[in-house]
């Protein structure tokens, strides 16, 4: 039986140098390449068509999410899962929704990891235990996080400190509906502008401190 192939992205080499470290143990897994950001990450998969894409969620140039979205626009099979230090409903919430195959914080042991990477190759679905409790937790109190993914997103960069502007290059909108997506936040938290919306997100959970 042929090893499994594992693209590895992530934007600190020595991240990387750690991942395919500790992957070269496994005789059923094999590192066919690595990526510094999403964009070197959708040109990779698409000449190495690798098994699983190892993928971090906050990179230059291209982030997870929006490379998760190529890869789901472009038909890219590789199934993607997240490896990241974040685990806020802003952060987990839109990588799922974009197509995440899996989502796994940096802290999991290396025996988790692998298994993920096969699990993932296998068609399921591998989440870390605190995510998985989380999205238990939305679905169950579903009033309690109320905002679409998208609104999510406005949100983790409004407490960024990023402008209407800013924010709508980021996510390839205009700055009017990047407005009219607060207007919206506002009335769904029940607050009247960006600094109550983004201390009611992290009252909430809803941004990651």
């Amino acid at each position: 039986m042929s090893a499994l192939t594992l693209l590895v992205v992530d934007d600190h080499p020595i991240v990387r140098d750690g991942i395919v470290g500790m992957v070269s143990a496994a005789e059923d897994i094999e590192v066919v390449g690595e990526a510094s950001d999403g964009a070197e990450a959708v040109s990779l998969a698409q000449v190495l068509d690798p098994d699983v894409v190892l993928m971090d969620l906050r990179m230059p140039r291209m982030d997870g999410v929006a490379a998760l979205r190529e890869f789901s626009r472009l038909g890219i099979r590789s199934r993607v899962v997240v490896l990241t230090t974040f685990d806020a409903d802003a952060d987990v919430l839109p990588a799922i929704a974009a197509g995440a195959a899996g989502y796994l914080l940096k802290d999991a042991q290396p025996a988790e990891l692998l298994d993920a990477i096969r699990g993932a190759a296998a068609g399921k679905t591998v989440l870390a235990s605190a995510v998985a409790s989380r999205l238990v937790g939305r679905v169950r109190a579903p009033e309690a996080t109320l905002l679409t993914p998208r609104e999510l997103e406005i949100l983790g960069l409004v407490a960024d400190g990023a402008t209407n502007r800013a924010a709508g290059e980021r996510l390839h909108l205009s700055e009017a509906t990047v407005k009219t997506h607060l207007l919206s936040i506002y009335a769904k938290l029940g607050v009247g502008d960006r600094a109550a919306a983004v201390a009611e997100g992290f009252r909430r959970g809803l941004l990651d401190v």
